[in-house]
């Protein structure tokens, strides 16, 4: 045991702490501590390994920081006078951060018996501990529950990104094959007026039209066999009547229900040596139309995921909202599509007599966020996620259940703990779970509650029919 000089006590005596100490309870605390010498970027203190000292800068300057999704992030600054383990040691639970020396430091260090005995022999700070912890974990929690909005916002934004980025290309890639079909059909309309047709032969093109545009609506459907083998007919008649390129044509002529038995009844009425212009021009025409339905097919859904987004953040809104549960779970699913595997499957059992309630709309689709990522992560394909809503007294309830490997017994009645975890390093946070419980019970008066076992975990969410607006 190494004793403090005079000078030493007096630094402590600094401490806010220890300024009602004694001349005898110092020197018990001069006997029974031993110091630390600390050079620039030492770490002393690392999170999550177990508290067995409490610590007391005397000199110099310490940083502490947290480690929250695999980063480790600044918290704040110690100088002289500083404390530091305290709240570990209290709450008989590992180190909740990271202690760094920035300068040459001096610092006086307590294990875990002596700390005890401390609080008996000097029960005046008993006050200034816990007044110290409460603040410091306030600023931990809301430090982390800004990160955690983060990431959060950061896993929405790469979904976003993912889910726009599919009907994105697919718009690009169809106006750029849009170019060819469109020459073929300005290349070939010139001829058709100079040519003379039979008044049945401008029927049956008129009918032509007709046909293409009704596929649209109603596309024929048929497996990949039958596919090949009406391809295979339909190219053997195009080589038979010389058709240029047939072998091109056929998969459009097939999609769009267009078989032999047509080809012959078409076929009579044009002038003669039309026929490979004709269907040249078909193909073209079919193309053009599929194409500027892939178009339309992928604009919608770019429109649906930015009505989605802005469902899910309730903009242009005011803070408290008049909602359909169901759109705010339908909007995060959406927005989630991108995380859900191949095999996974999500039902929905939902109450559509369930009356509007009040909510912040924003902070709900939160809590949906949250619980159904965490359904997602937990389960192995084949999976299955169940949502079920339905009226129970005057409360909404929303189950959200998951055929994942359950919750041990043991922990669960810890899952809703502020960064509490059964997640990897770098892979949680321990604070979604916390975050969906302030704002169902703190924020909206509800109630949030697990039931686990393995194969089945169900979170119920119970939120007040009738709230104060």
């Amino acid at each position: 045991m190494i004793h403090l000089s005079i000078i030493d006590l007096q630094a402590l005596r600094l401490a806010p702490l220890f300024a009602r100490f004694t001349d005898e309870q110092m020197c018990w605390l001069a006997e029974n501590s031993s110091e630390l010498h600390l050079q620039p970027g030492k770490k002393f203190v690392t999170q999550g390994d177990p508290a067995n000292y409490f610590y007391v800068l005397l000199e110099g300057e310490l940083w502490l920081t947290k480690d929250v999704g695999g980063q480790e992030i600044y918290v704040n600054t110690y100088e002289a006078g500083t404390i530091f383990g305290e709240m570990s040691l209290l709450i008989d639970k590992p180190y909740i951060a990271n202690g760094r020396a920035v300068k040459e430091s001096h610092v006086l260090q307590l294990g875990k018996e002596v700390f005890w005995d401390m609080l008996t022999h000097c029960p005046s700070i008993t006050r200034g501990l816990l007044s110290t912890m409460a603040g410091r974990l306030q600023l931990l929690e809301s430090m982390s529950q800004q990160h955690e909005k983060f990431i959060a916002l950061g896993t929405l934004a790469a979904g976003i990104a993912h889910e726009l980025n599919n009907p994105a290309a697919a718009t690009l890639r169809a106006a750029e094959q849009l170019q060819e079909p469109l020459q073929i059909l300005s290349l070939f309309a010139p001829q058709f007026c100079q040519q003379s047709m039979t008044r049945e032969q401008i029927i049956s093109i008129s009918n032509l039209q007709n046909h293409l545009e009704k596929h649209v609506a109603k596309p024929v459907k048929l497996d990949s066999l039958a596919q090949s083998d009406l391809e295979e007919e339909v190219t053997a008649w195009l080589e038979m009547h010389d058709v240029i390129d047939g072998w091109k044509i056929a998969p459009t002529l097939v999609q769009a229900g267009l078989d032999i038995k047509w080809l012959d009844n078409f076929a009579q009425h044009l002038v003669t040596g039309s026929l490979t212009d004709m269907l040249t021009w078909i193909d073209a025409k079919l193309t053009g139309i599929y194409l500027l339905n892939e178009i339309k097919l992928s604009t919608s859904r770019i429109s649906d995921l930015v009505r989605a987004i802005k469902d899910y953040s309730y903009m242009d809104q005011g803070p408290l909202q008049n909602i359909d549960v169901h759109e705010g779970i339908e909007s995060t699913l959406i927005i989630l599509n991108y995380k859900l595997k191949k095999n996974m499957v999500v039902s929905r059992e939902y109450d559509n007599s369930l009356p509007r309630i009040y909510v912040y709309g924003s902070q709900l689709n939160q809590v949906w966020t949250n619980l159904i990522d965490n359904a997602i992560d937990a389960i192995k394909e084949p999976g299955h996620i169940c949502i079920r809503t339905l009226r129970e007294n005057d409360y909404v309830l929303v189950e959200i259940i998951d055929n994942g490997p359950g919750i041990p017994p043991e922990i669960q009645s810890r899952i809703f703990e502020p960064f509490f975890t059964t997640k990897g390093v770098g892979e949680g946070t321990g604070l979604g779970l916390h975050i969906a419980y302030r704002i169902v019970v703190a924020n909206h008066q509800g109630d949030i509650r697990v039931l686990s076992q393995p194969g089945s975990t169900c979170f119920q969410i119970r939120l007040p029919i009738e709230q104060s607006r």
